[in-house]
């Protein structure tokens, strides 16, 4: 498929996707949203790849979603279309997404960088919700996302506010896990989801799966989740190899089985 607003490049076995409209810092619009979900579905169901990076801009990975887009829309169109509905395909993708972030991440492009299973931000980087500051809300789970990363006290603020929060806070309070570089953001990141990409396969996904269940059910409904998962993984091929691997004191050949 050929991308307007987004390009997508492989490295090896990382799936790279660089939101790219700068003439609008990167602004989500309907466009981007359809093209992200299409290179995201391709990134889940190539075998070969392992692993995907969400970046932008120096300036901005996104600053927002496209406030011309929507500025005419009313309550009709915006409930019977489900605006902002489609985001949801992105998180359902059983790979790992890594978003590295700098630059201004905000309103929606805030929330695009928490879909993700966790971000990497340079130290440029700014997060924030401002969209109360236009008379609405976040849209596309900022206030959940948010009050899960940072606790209700910090959202709460942020989200009545529309203040910014910089890397060095935004790492203290738990929403990215590391802070880098600008320079060095992309090919950290890179580095990394290569890292994970070099895993054996089910077992990414089964980690994936078990944390993120852990924002949706009780201790002991996800404690015993995690259980099973880790029980069926003793039921791959990649299980036997990797404890072979180890008492032979040798990387493991995964077979994704």
């Amino acid at each position: 498929m050929a991308y307007e607003t987004i390009l997508v490049e492989r490295r090896g076995a990382v799936t790279l996707v660089t939101l790219n409209r700068p003439q609008a810092l990167n602004a989500l619009n309907s466009q981007v949203l359809a093209e992200l979900i299409a290179a995201f579905e391709a990134f889940d169901a190539d075998e070969t790849q392992g692993c995907a990076v969400l970046t932008g801009s120096e300036k901005a990975f996104a600053a927002g979603a496209d406030i011309k887009e929507m500025a005419g829309m009313g309550f009709a169109q915006m409930y019977g279309t489900n605006h902002f509905a489609g985001y949801d395909r992105i998180t359902a993708t059983r790979k790992p997404i890594i978003a590295a972030v700098a630059g201004y991440a905000l309103g929606g492009g805030c929330e695009l960088a928490m879909m993700c299973d966790f971000i990497l931000a340079a130290d440029s980087a700014k997060f924030g919700q401002p969209e109360i500051k236009l008379g609405v809300s976040p849209g596309m789970g900022g206030s959940q996302r948010l009050t899960r990363a940072v606790g209700k006290a910090k959202a709460m603020e942020m989200c009545l506010t529309g203040r910014m929060m910089d890397a060095a806070e935004a790492e203290r309070a738990g929403l990215v896990s590391r802070i880098l570089p600008a320079a060095d953001l992309v090919e950290e990141a890179v580095k990394t989801a290569d890292l994970i990409a070099g895993m054996a396969p089910l077992a990414v996904k089964a980690n994936k799966e078990m944390v993120n269940a852990a924002f949706e059910t009780t201790l002991g409904q996800g404690v015993a989740f995690e259980r099973r998962l880790f029980h069926a993984l003793f039921g791959t091929e990649d299980q036997k190899e990797g404890m072979t691997a180890f008492v032979e004191k040798r990387p493991g050949n995964w077979t994704g089985k």
